[in-house]
């Protein structure tokens, strides 16, 4: 199979592509797939999952197991191989590459570096140079508080490995350290009882700079940017992101200087969400991930190409283009209860809302601070697309389907 030759999906000639994780984000790289006419396999941890059901096929597989991970990888022998999510047995990842069964999106080597904090922390200032907070990593609660007296306070303490905030917290004072420990070793995708103790960054604002490494015209690989992605955090999850964020010509190229030099390091196709911190002119890295990054639930709305259809294009070989047609933003929606199956009120009321969608993630079990949903609008400015996303966001409502 070329690069440039796709096949038909459930036929010998299919391009199959298989998602490692199909939450929301996988759902939506799921279906750019398939509008390409690729055949794609979706596997996740738990069963029903958004990505499952859309997908060909899926598969409910531990995928911090490398045998069971191994063993559907090799049982499906799809093209290409997109991890999704973090807590996945990178090792197993490895193996197939070296045994050239199938590509891993963007390589294994840069899936293992970024879904461990330390790896990609260490990779962006001691191999690459990039500024970034004052930083340590421990151990114990005793190593913890030997970090501190490197970082100072006020500091945030996160697991090496873990997404979507958990196990994060910020401690203000040696009283907080304990409380902290025991938070991270809770919130860890994978319990390696390590920490990264990170001092803070006098910021004015932080962004997601998606960056797409894809080929360009005349088939090298490249650095593609769309515009920067401002967005609210609450306990290290994001709960409002917009487009674009204003920033200094300064700030922009520095930016992107950044987000080229990590990006270009971890190698491979597809798209990356460069998280930094920005003072005035100055740029801070912070994290990266290989995949479509939750802030950029945005660009479902503000660009002619979504985050997951550049995705979906960079992984094919075909070109890709950032367009930005408009401001927006995107405010979450929550679960608000704890129950299996629940339902939604008030989704009439939240499309009324102008230039607005609605997308709801379909997961099968709730939890009070589980993104459920998220509200996407747009507008003549980004103030005036997040008042409307706040304002659909608050009109839906989960509700008991007992």
């Amino acid at each position: 199979m070329t690069s440039s030759r796709i096949g038909t999906p459930l036929s010998p000639s299919a391009t199959k592509v298989m998602l490692l994780g199909s939450g929301e984000l996988g759902k939506e790289v799921i279906i750019a797939f398939q509008r390409l006419g690729v055949e794609v396999i979706a596997v996740d941890r738990y069963a029903d999952a958004p990505g499952h059901q859309v997908a060909h096929r899926a598969h409910t597989v531990d995928m911090s197991d490398p045998e069971a991970l191994l063993a559907v990888i090799e049982s499906e022998a799809p093209h290409f191989v997109v991890p999704e999510i973090e807590a996945i047995a990178t090792e197993a990842l490895s193996v197939v590459e070296d045994r050239g069964v199938t590509t891993v999106v963007p390589t294994a080597r840069a899936t293992q570096l970024t879904m461990n904090r330390e790896g990609i922390r260490r990779l962006a200032a001691e191999e690459l140079g990039l500024p970034t907070s004052p930083y340590a990593f421990a151990d114990s609660v005793d190593e913890v508080r030997a970090a501190l007296e490197h970082t100072g306070f006020p500091a945030v303490i996160k697991p090496v490995m873990s997404s979507s905030g958990k196990g994060q917290s910020v401690v203000t004072s040696a009283d907080d350290v304990q409380r902290a420990w025991d938070f991270a070793q809770a919130g860890g995708r994978v319990d390696l009882g390590r920490v990264i103790v990170e001092g803070f960054v006098d910021f004015d604002y932080e962004i997601t700079q998606l960056t797409v490494r894809a080929v360009d015209e005349n088939g090298a690989d490249e650095s593609f940017f769309c515009e920067p992605i401002g967005h609210l955090q609450k306990s290290g999850d994001y709960v409002e992101s917009w487009q674009p964020q204003p920033m200094s010509p300064a700030a922009l190229d520095a930016a992107r200087e950044v987000a080229r030099t990590v990006t270009a390091a971890l190698g491979g196709r597809g798209i990356f969400g460069v998280e930094l911190f920005v003072k005035g002119d100055d740029v801070y890295f912070s994290e990266v991930s290989p995949r479509p990054h939750d802030t950029g639930l945005v660009t479902l709305g503000t660009q002619r190409l979504s985050e997951f259809e550049l995705h979906a294009r960079a992984i094919l070989g075909l070109p890709v283009d950032t367009t930005l047609l408009t401001p927006g933003a995107s405010a979450v929606i929550y679960g608000g209860l704890d129950e299996v199956g629940i339902a939604f009120e008030g989704v009439e009321q939240a499309l009324r809302v102008p230039e607005t969608d609605i997308r709801l993630f379909g997961k099968p079990e709730s939890f009070a601070k589980r993104r459920m949903g998220v509200a996407v609008s747009t507008g003549p400015d980004v103030e005036t697309a997040r008042q409307r996303a706040r304002d659909a966001a608050s009109r839906v409502r989960p509700v008991s389907a007992r």
